[in-house]
């Protein structure tokens, strides 16, 4: 069975994780403005997200624009759309299991399904890294391979936004803290609990069963 400690640290590890998802989820810098080519153009720059774009001015004025339509978004911010909204999902569910299923809570008085509970706590919480990561991963792969294509136009390239290290550090988190749930949250083998008390009672009241 793991250990309050452990469970205190994955409860705090997937915390920060579901924080960092919503923070990519909410703020508008997956892609930004790449100063390339002759003409560098420093008085704005602009900034793209999953919901707007916004153009941020020199002297620190920010205009943003949601998106007119879903279609016609490129396929990886549509899907980082759905993929992060499940993460948040089942990161929040996962802590709530692992709150009822830790040891230092008394949500749940069978100390035999407490185990299971975290077990499956941490099972959710890889589910919630994976799907974090892979969007994150999938936009910074687009985003690198048409700022290294001589085919794009300089003022079309983009650089990678914060929110793709603040993705790639909240998955990571998630995925330990799923992680260190699966390795210490082994339910309790009753088998040879089980055992040894029959043979004890056997031995106090000094009848052999056959």
């Amino acid at each position: 069975m793991a250990s309050s400690g452990i469970q205190i640290v994955c409860v705090a590890l997937g915390v920060l994780g579901l924080v960092g998802a919503i923070v990519c989820l909410a703020v508008p810098k997956w892609k930004v403005s790449a100063f390339t080519g002759s003409s560098i153009v420093t008085a704005q720059t602009q900034q793209e997200g999953l919901w707007m774009n916004c153009v941020v001015q020199s002297t620190g004025q920010q205009q943003c624009k949601t998106y007119d339509s879903l279609l016609v978004l490129p396929s990886d911010i549509q899907a980082a759309r759905a993929m992060l909204i499940i993460s948040c999902l089942v990161t929040s569910l996962s802590l709530l299991m692992l709150f009822a299923g830790a040891e230092f809570t008394t949500c749940v008085e069978n100390e035999d399904a407490k185990p299971k509970i975290s077990l499956v706590a941490g099972i959710g919480l890889l589910l919630a890294g994976l799907l974090m990561i892979v969007p994150v991963s999938w936009s910074a792969h687009n985003v690198v391979r048409d700022f290294n294509n001589p085919l794009v136009a300089a003022t079309l390239k983009k650089e990678l936004g914060a929110c793709i290290f603040v993705g790639w550090a909240g998955g990571v988190l998630l995925l330990l803290a799923g992680g260190l749930l699966c390795c210490f949250s082994r339910p309790k083998s009753g088998g040879s609990g089980g055992t040894a008390k029959y043979y004890s009672n056997s031995a106090s009241t000094g009848k052999n069963y056959v």
